[in-house]
């Protein structure tokens, strides 16, 4: 039977859905993409913005037209009902029990062999108890990368956010069981793990934090093995973990929720750090890391920003040179303090300033290839394309791999130097030297 596991939102729903479509497998399901067709399709949701729920909503009832579909995730964990309305082959999966899908496939290979059909399978199933910790994939179905769940939750309130009230308090990963996983993940053979986290710096924040957890790992590991952070959120970097960058194991590339270059707006929104503070953070990170790619999320619209606050952000982004955005325009979301807020801005300046800064974004990351031309790098072979295999640098950008290894494989971390910008691909040229020693 197939299954195919369809992903919206974050690195961490892509870890989780990895860890489910990694049980099926291992159960003798056969993993599909969604352009192939399955048996049972299970739909990992988000509700960051409404666009994300709308597009959760067009795939669930386009599954669920030919084959039971499981919607899960944040969007099913606050909006149950109105999800089950989409369609009869729809079962909703609060996130409270989504790790209960890891054990699903077993329980469907007994159901089928006992007279069952999918949805007899599905609707009869019920698990113990289960731990938000509980994804631990061996195999990895739908990336190159090895993906690691060490964080869930998050204590911060920011007013135009839903997901904390969805997935709740932080709470982490032991340290010991983290090193152990990464282990497993190494003996594997991965040569990239992806550490990930609701709010991946709030991570043990009461006790030794995100930098301790790495002083106990790193040692751990072996040099052939590399490390890559998800989103860091500015008010937990710290510096222990500022120091933990310098190894080199640690990728060049930082992704920042920054979300307003206004002091007014950030206070307004419940952010925890003045731009100010926000610019010695970057300024420290670039120290650790020599030129790393900077990303940063931006929301704008959000209520109450004038002409003079989106200004200011747009100057702030500029001065900080980031290598590239995630431009999301403001959505009001249900149960925040913004959902019913009365200084709205119109949408028609809200869109027009996301364009804006969508254009600077894509200077900002031509100006940041272009310095990148004839420096050394590592990168990890992603995918065969046309005769030629594709990959992703350290300091994350997509290259175009000329003269690969004839003994290349899918994660194999490679070195070379970097040639030049592919203008419709958009991608760099990369001149590899072989396998990483």
């Amino acid at each position: 039977m197939n299954v195919c596991v369809y992903t919206l939102g974050c690195r961490l729903n892509q870890c989780e859905s990895e860890a489910i479509a990694d049980s099926f497998a291992k159960q003798g399901f056969t993993v599909v993409g969604e352009q192939e067709k399955a048996d049972i399709y299970v739909v990992n949701t988000c509700t960051v913005t409404s666009k994300a729920e709308q597009k959760a909503r067009r795939m669930i009832r386009k599954f669920a037209a030919t084959a039971v579909t499981l919607a899960t995730g944040c969007y099913a964990q606050v909006n149950e009902e109105e999800l089950k309305e989409l369609g009869e082959n729809v079962i909703v999966v609060p996130l409270e029990k989504k790790a209960h899908l890891l054990k699903l496939a077993e329980h469907l290979k007994a159901s089928v062999v006992a007279g069952m059909d999918l949805k007899q399978g599905c609707l009869s199933f019920s698990d113990g108890r289960a731990s938000v910790f509980d994804y631990d994939a061996a195999s990895f179905s739908y990336h190159s990368r090895a993906y690691l769940k060490i964080q869930d939750g998050c204590d911060n309130s920011c007013a135009y956010c839903r997901v904390h009230i969805a997935r709740g308090m932080a709470i982490s990963l032991d340290h010991e069981e983290v090193v152990s996983r990464a282990l497993a993940l190494e003996q594997a053979g991965f040569q990239e793990i992806m550490l990930t986290g609701v709010n991946l710096t709030m991570y043990d924040h009461q006790g030794q934090g995100l930098g301790g957890l790495l002083e106990h790992l790193l040692p751990r590991l072996s040099d052939k093995v590399r490390l890559r952070l998800s989103s860091l959120e500015p008010d937990h970097i710290d510096d222990r973990l500022l120091e933990m960058l310098k190894d080199r194991r640690m990728q060049p590339h930082f992704h920042i929720p920054v979300q307003s270059g206004s002091d007014h707006i950030l206070q307004k929104v419940g952010r925890k750090y003045t731009i100010a503070e926000l610019s010695r953070i970057l300024d420290r990170l670039r120290m650790a890391k020599d030129d790393p790619f900077l990303a940063a999320d931006f929301i704008t619209g959000l209520p109450g920003e004038t002409e003079e606050n989106f200004e200011e952000t747009h100057r702030f982004i500029t001065e900080q040179q980031f290598s590239s955005l995630h431009v999301f325009p403001f959505s009001p979301r249900p149960d925040t303090p913004l959902f019913k807020a009365s200084d709205r801005v119109p949408e028609s300046v809200r869109d027009e300033r996301a364009l804006r800064l969508r254009s600077l974004s894509t200077d900002l990351l031509h100006t940041y290839q272009k310095r990148q031309v004839g420096k050394e790098a590592e990168v990890i072979m992603q995918k065969r394309k046309g005769g030629y295999w594709y990959g992703l640098s350290g300091n994350y950008l997509d290259v175009k791999i000329l003269s690969a290894p004839p003994f290349a494989r899918e994660g194999m971390l490679i070195s070379g130097s970097f040639g030049h910008v592919l203008g419709q691909e958009g991608k760099m040229e990369f001149l590899c030297n072989g396998p990483t020693a």
